[in-house]
């Protein structure tokens, strides 16, 4: 055995001591992974934080350590901290805005505890959602987007749909967000019960999304909650080029380029259906039905989502005997179809989405003073107002009724389809109740039970369309004589839906026989 040093002797004790407290104080911390999932629809971009009272919390600017995306929803750290304490942190978001983990009820939570027990340890962590550190009290809907493979990586998607929070279909006004995993996200309040409508495109209508066959699809639908709710959508695809819709034309028809002498109204296309035996019977004069949106009513080469076959229905029930024969003329919407189709503005909450509302006088003047006599001067037509009808849907079934109260001498049929009665705090019923009495019109009105339920003033519903029943019926309507008022179960407000029952509206406007004036 080789004696020790009397130095080596000395330093011994030192050298156990150190030796010692490095090996306790590797027993009083732990190497921690923590490990946060995230919601959805966190922002690509997050800068997220974990942060606690403890010094290996704090970060060089006492903000917290931040988080590693490791892909997909989880973000994660390393640290070393203390073993067999209680630690607090909490977790929050710095960028792009400050955030803080919110619960279901929407209240901040509370700062977490934890005790490491172990050398090496993970802690998982979750995050319902994400709000502002005073917390969210109004209902909230969160959209979360998946998109398919081929979508270009810069693009934004946008989610245009039937209300102003939606750009009024505008389909490059409401962008979403890059969200974690790839998706998009938007975040926005509604009042409970609204009924929305809605697409996802890339900005414009010729990259609306459609199915993986690139079909056309239906309007997405939601009927919003009292609390928090996230609504996840998959996009199978986006429009892509298809061969154009060829023109089906049913019957004599024919165009007219229109032209109004006021300057406020836009130059339009006017469509016009000719009954059978209109060839053949040349000194027989027929009633016309007006129509608006008319690009929608007989073409779907040019209609917005389809269209109505108006051609193919008048065709067979006139040919068949069932409705007399008329004449039918399309008048062509224009960009300033909201404004037209309005008898005065917007209620005060949405005068800034609709600011040029209002000027339904001036397009029932055109149509009256305008329209109408280059229509009677063209085609055999009965140009007074006992053959003369107007027909639309939604804001389209709005003007109608307002004209035809407006112009009883010249309209007095009127199709009131899925009429948007909701317009400036249902308007319109507030001029129906100012009528001194009844007027000589018979009116068809009708509505959609899916078309929308809800107390809010912006969108169809059929709590809307059977107060402006009951206010004609007070007049002196009456139901199932000169008034016509139908609920369709699990209608919808689109082209189709109106397709479905324009047979039964034009039964009743024109009825085989006649209607003895």
């Amino acid at each position: 055995m080789v004696p020790m040093g009397p130095l080596l002797r000395h330093r011994l004790p030192l050298l156990l001591a150190f030796t010692l407290g490095v090996l306790a104080g590797c027993d009083s911390e732990s190497d921690v992974l923590f490990e946060v999932t995230v919601p959805p629809e966190t922002p690509a971009d997050a800068v997220l934080r974990l942060q606690g009272a403890d010094p290996g919390l704090g970060g060089s600017s006492g903000q917290g350590l931040e988080l590693v995306s490791q892909g997909g929803r989880v973000f994660s750290l390393k640290t070393r901290l203390p073993k067999d304490e209680a630690l607090t942190y909490r977790v929050w978001m710095s960028a792009p805005a400050e955030q803080v983990a919110l619960d279901a009820s929407g209240q901040p939570v509370p700062g977490q505890t934890v005790t490491l027990t172990k050398k090496s340890q993970t802690v998982g962590v979750s995050v319902e959602r994400w709000g502002p550190p005073s917390g969210i009290t109004q209902p909230q809907t969160v959209f979360v987007v998946e998109v398919p493979e081929d979508t270009p990586q810069d693009s934004t998607l946008y989610l245009p749909g039937n209300q102003p929070e939606l750009g009024n279909w505008d389909p490059g006004a409401v962008a979403l967000y890059k969200a974690v995993d790839g998706r998009h996200a938007l975040s926005l309040s509604f009042a409970p019960g609204r009924k929305l409508e809605f697409k996802l495109t890339r900005g414009t209508w010729e990259t609306v999304e459609r199915d993986a066959q690139n079909n056309d699809i239906n309007n997405r639908t939601l009927t919003t909650g009292t609390g928090f709710e996230r609504v996840s959508i998959t996009v199978e695809g986006w429009a892509k080029p298809r061969p154009p819709i060829p023109p089906v034309l049913t019957g004599d028809i024919r165009y007219l380029e229109v032209t109004p002498s006021n300057a406020t109204l836009k130059p339009r296309k006017v469509i016009v259906w000719l009954p059978p035996d209109y060839k053949d019977t040349p000194t027989r004069r027929y009633p016309v039905l007006y129509m608006h949106d008319g690009q929608n009513l007989m073409d779907a080469s040019t209609g917005f989502n389809g269209e109505w076959g108006v051609d193919e229905t008048a065709q067979q029930l006139v040919t068949e005997g069932q409705v007399e024969p008329l004449i039918i003329v399309g008048i062509y919407n224009t960009v300033d179809r909201i404004a037209e189709y309005t008898q005065v503005p917007a209620a005060p909450q949405h005068a800034e989405d609709y600011p040029d509302a209002g000027r339904a006088d001036l397009y029932g003047q055109f149509l009256v003073e305008e329209l109408k006599p280059l229509i009677d001067s063209t085609y055999r037509t009965r140009p007074e107002g006992q053959y003369t009808g107007l027909a639309g849907s939604s804001l389209g079934g709005l003007v109608s009724m307002y004209l035809g109260m407006k112009h009883p001498g010249t309209f007095t049929r009127l199709g009131v389809i899925s009429p948007s009665v909701w317009w400036a705090n249902q308007n319109i019923i507030t001029q129906v109740n100012a009528l001194p009495g009844k007027l000589p019109l018979r009116i068809w009105e009708d509505i959609g039970t899916d078309e929308g339920d809800s107390s809010q003033d912006t969108t169809e519903t059929v709590e809307d369309a059977q107060a402006l029943r009951d206010a004609l019926v007070a007049k002196g309507w009456g139901v199932d004589t000169d008034l016509k008022y139908t609920v369709v179960e699990g209608g919808q407000h689109n082209e189709a839906a109106w397709a479905d029952r324009f047979d039964h509206i034009l039964r009743f406007l024109y009825p085989q026989p006649p209607l003895v004036p």
